[in-house]
């Protein structure tokens, strides 16, 4: 599990493209990887990944053409960053939402409004995500706990704070890019328990 709250930003050594897998490595900044052992999970751009090679700021993941197929991971290049936060621990102060690196589809930013200091992105996601997307609510955006803004037909409005630019890879993100979206889980459960009394209801 994860809360949101990036961390950090590493940058990608390496893509090592294999038969059925591709393993990225990624440099990750001084103390990020202090007593992270081999096997544990780490969210990059928002997907919850297992550490090939741990305990060093050189970071190893292998990642499977689902995830791939599913995520914006399969565009990254070299030198390219990305967002980086370790597992929660039970003492972790939870500043965002409870999350789980699972991504539940890839949204693309339409419109970006960069003000100087603040970023205001326009984002258009997959229809089937739609009901599950309020204004105030929770989403994950490349493992970024973020509010949402203003709820169209088939985008969303998010309003980045400097601090969130500055520690996050939105501060290269242009107009077109993919972006990773988890959908708040206790919002999933809640409007599906709605639609079941509601189809129950009509029988």
């Amino acid at each position: 599990m994860f809360t949101g709250i990036v961390s950090a930003q590493g940058l990608i050594n390496k893509i090592q493209k294999n038969s059925d897998y591709t393993t990225l490595c990624i440099r990750a900044p001084k103390g990020f990887a202090k007593n992270l052992k081999r096997g544990a999970s780490v969210s990059v751009n928002g997907v919850c990944l297992t550490v090939k090679k741990g305990a060093t700021h050189n970071l190893e993941f292998d990642v499977i053409t689902e995830t791939l197929d599913k995520t914006n991971l399969k565009l990254l290049t070299k030198n390219e960053k990305v967002n980086l936060e370790r597992s929660m621990q039970a003492n972790t102060e939870i500043g965002g939402h409870l999350m789980s690196g699972h991504i539940h589809g890839v949204g693309v930013i339409k419109d970006l409004n960069d003000r100087g200091h603040t970023k205001d992105l326009k984002i258009q996601v997959p229809t089937s995500l739609m009901e599950y997307l309020f204004y105030k609510g929770y989403v994950g955006l490349n493992g970024c706990s973020l509010t949402i803004g203003k709820v169209f037909k088939s985008s969303f409005n998010i309003h980045l704070i400097p601090e969130t630019i500055k520690v996050t890879n939105f501060e290269g993100m242009q107009k077109g890019d993919l972006i990773n979206i988890e959908i708040d889980q206790t919002t999933i459960n809640t409007v599906e328990t709605i639609k079941k009394i509601m189809l129950a209801r009509k029988v």
